[in-house]
């Protein structure tokens, strides 16, 4: 009976409130059909492979759009790795390494429906833990990398929610 009235009460809040999803946000300024380039790094083209993945998942999941060819895509947007590094945040009792913060910079141009271009660069970083005297795997060092990125992603998607917001 409670979680009836918790969950009557959340509905009405959320409606009552005005409430609206980023992905309505973001489609005023991008609309339904987005192409998506992501520049291949030559020094680290796998991570390039991990970013398009995670703009897609994001396209289609956070911002309920489409895929589309460049040629009838609504918006296009150019994701490009700028920064990767790894930095040191935890030691053992022997002063080796066992934890790292991964921090990605992505720099994300974009041409929205009106084609007026745009660019952002957006941060995000992840820490993860590796066995002491170790080095960092290239399983985790891609798992660092990606989730990384999807933080860098999300924060590209916050603000173009706001440019969305006002207009």
């Amino acid at each position: 009976m409670i979680s009836k009235v918790w969950l009557f009460t959340f509905v009405v809040l959320l409606t009552a409130c005005g409430y609206k999803p980023t992905s309505l946000y973001s489609k005023k300024v991008l609309g339904d059909a987005i192409y998506v380039q992501v520049a291949t790094s030559l020094e680290d083209p796998e991570n390039s492979v991990l970013i398009r993945d995670a703009i897609n998942e994001a396209v289609i999941y956070k911002l309920n759009a489409k895929i589309a060819k460049k040629d009838v895509a609504s918006a296009k947007l150019l994701i490009r790795l700028a920064h990767v590094d790894f930095q040191p945040i935890e030691y053992d009792t022997n002063g080796y390494v066992i934890g790292y913060k991964t921090n990605v910079t992505l720099l994300t141009t974009y041409h929205d429906k009106r084609e007026k271009q745009k660019s952002f660069k957006t941060y995000g970083d992840y820490d993860f833990n590796i066995a002491s005297n170790s080095v960092i795997s290239d399983n985790k060092r891609f798992n660092a990398i990606k989730e990384a990125s999807q933080k860098a992603i999300d924060a590209f998607i916050s603000r173009l929610s706001v440019e969305g917001a006002n207009q």
